[in-house]
């Protein structure tokens, strides 16, 4: 009797484990595809000498700031994603408007402080433009993978 309650103890704990990866798993995914997104897309600019990030960690093997894409970009995201959850429509709009707006600000002080630096053709409302279409895809990713879950 102790065996099979055993069992049933152990294969509870294991569906648990299941379960938590399986509702938590768009978030995994979706952090880990926007990560290695922005990675690509701050490669492609730094390469294209768009902007370079002259303080970053492992500058001799890194040209991108692997800080910001590995650890602060999935961070956001992940805070993102849990806002957007929340909202309707509309508030999602204002949400992803207001994060363009702020996306050059944050930009601009990043220049004062060192951590960025823009070639002269560089236009600060692409990133506006980038970063709104970014965030549609994050999104539109998340729930995706939210739907194909609960099918």
């Amino acid at each position: 009797m102790t065996i099979v309650k055993h069992w049933k103890s152990s294969n509870s704990r294991q569906w648990r484990k299941l379960s938590y990866l399986n509702r938590h798993s768009p978030y995994f995914v979706t952090i880990a595809i926007a990560a290695l997104l922005g990675t690509f897309l701050d490669f492609y600019y730094v390469s294209n000498g768009y902007y370079e990030f002259p303080i970053r960690p492992f500058p001799e093997v890194f040209s991108v700031n692997i800080g910001f894409t590995f650890f602060i970009l999935p961070f956001m995201t992940w805070l993102y994603l849990l806002l957007m959850k929340k909202i309707n429509k509309i508030e999602r709009l204002i949400v992803i408007l207001m994060i363009c707006f702020l996306v050059p600000l944050g930009e601009m002080i990043s220049e004062k402080f060192g951590f960025f630096s823009h070639a002269n053709t560089w236009n600060h409302s692409s990133s506006f433009i980038g970063y709104f279409l970014y965030l549609i895809i994050i999104w539109k990713l998340f729930q995706s993978l939210n739907k194909s879950r609960d099918l």
